[in-house]
């Protein structure tokens, strides 16, 4: 599970930002906080904030992380590789814009009967990885241990956590556009890969981009072209929001000219209305947001089999609120989510934004100033002008909209036929 989510120098964030799922001391919806090692997660994450003030740049710079870390091994030694694929600091600001960037997770690992809980992060600079860093701390433990330490700055490489055969292996190989985490995990250690796998493990969508759209909504869930019991999962996954589709008639589409890849005509089962028999119908030709639940099933359906974590950026994207609110809820009740996976979710749903859905630190605001800095906040932290916190009992949407959480778009009167 994530506990902490650091990032600092990433497009509109010049200064650090954190998304903190770590439980506060809070009285609302306690059972569903969930207790690994010393730790206290929470499952849900909601990201409010105006258009193009930086919500989907929370989404992009932990996606951006885990993509390092799965991919760096190819950038090294490829100068022109690894410059397409460095992270875009804040360009608004000259110091900033030649500044490196830094991605930093604090997490427990799915299974782990230890529950012990990990640190780690980088730094990237111009020429490739600054620094990095891998720690641990045990269940009885207050403080972390190292077990891999980089800094090219100082010239230093701790290797002291890894077994000694490791540590050669990755002194010979190491180039300055490469993880140890992705080196090590092709070198098949341990430690190297449990940080490979954790970030592998998480599903990311984005329901803002129109090729993400188009991509997920031909996805099919694993097994569902062969497997009845698969495509009757969906229909029941389908039921909790429109009992109208009865089930799936699949056919292969013979391959044409030199294509080698099946492909599969998809229609959905109705009933008629005025006798037993049945209709078909295309899958394409279902609602938008009928497409949109189809599309998110297989990634849900892998999250909470792996318990990891799903980041959604736009989830409210062509979904009816209810639609949304159900979705959450699949993360919210622990009979349901017994795998402990967490959403992570950027929206402009208000109708969410609700003491009788949210904890107060589950609800995250990001808000744009006048130079184009972003910023990252908690509810739970937030101080009104009395200087007082706000309380369990508060209308949130109401007050948000108002603007007493700010976050809100500034408005002025559009006039575009006005005389001049």
């Amino acid at each position: 599970m994530l506990i902490q989510f650091n990032f600092k120098n990433f497009k509109s964030f010049r200064d650090d930002a954190t998304l903190d799922l770590s439980a506060t001391k809070m009285s609302e919806f306690n059972n569903r906080v969930i207790s690994v090692g010393s730790e206290k997660i929470l499952p849900v994450a909601a990201i409010y904030g105006a258009n193009a003030s930086g919500k989907s740049n929370v989404y992009s710079a932990f996606e951006y992380m885990a993509m390092y870390v799965v991919d760096s091994l190819h950038y090294g030694d490829d100068p022109k590789k690894f410059n397409e694929n460095r992270p875009t600091p804040f360009l608004f600001d000259s110091v900033s814009e030649d500044a490196e960037s830094s991605f930093e997770v604090y997490f427990t690992v799915p299974g782990d009967k230890t529950e012990k809980s990990y640190n780690y992060g980088f730094c990237i600079g111009k020429e490739g990885v600054t620094e990095e860093w891998l720690n641990y701390k045990a269940k009885s433990a207050r403080s972390y241990t190292t077990i891999f330490y980089r800094s090219v700055t100082d010239n230093e490489l701790d290797l002291s956590g890894l077994p000694k055969t490791a540590k050669n292996n990755i002194e010979v190989a190491l180039d300055k556009q490469v993880l140890i985490a992705s080196l090590g995990a092709k070198l098949k250690i341990e430690k190297c890969k449990l940080v490979r796998d954790w970030f592998l493990a998480n599903e990311f969508a984005d329901f803002g981009d129109a090729f993400t759209n188009f991509f997920l909504s031909r996805r099919l869930p694993e097994g569902f072209v062969e497997d009845k019991n698969i495509q009757q999962k969906v229909v029941q996954y389908f039921a909790s929001f429109d009992e109208n589709i009865k089930g799936f008639n699949v056919e292969e589409v013979p391959a044409e000219g030199d294509s080698k890849e099946p492909t599969f005509k998809i229609n959905s089962i109705h009933k008629k209305i005025d006798s037993d028999e049945v209709a078909e119908i295309p899958l394409g030709m279902e609602s938008a947001g009928t497409l949109k639940m189809f599309a998110l099933y297989p990634e849900l359906q892998e999250v909470l089999q792996k318990g990891s974590i799903y980041f959604i950026d736009e989830l409210n994207a062509r979904l009816h609120p209810l639609l949304v609110r159900n979705f959450i809820l699949i993360f919210l009740n622990p009979a349901v989510n017994v795998n402990h996976a967490q959403l992570i979710f950027t929206t402009h749903d208000t109708w969410q934004l609700s003491n009788q859905l949210l904890r107060r630190d589950e609800i995250w605001f990001t808000e744009k100033d006048s130079n184009g800095l972003s910023t990252l906040y908690s509810l739970a932290d937030f101080v009104d002008e009395d200087g007082s916190k706000i309380r369990k009992d508060e209308s949130y949407e109401k007050n948000y909209l108002l603007g007493k959480y700010g976050a809100i778009p500034t408005l002025k009167t559009i006039d575009i036929l006005g005389e001049e």
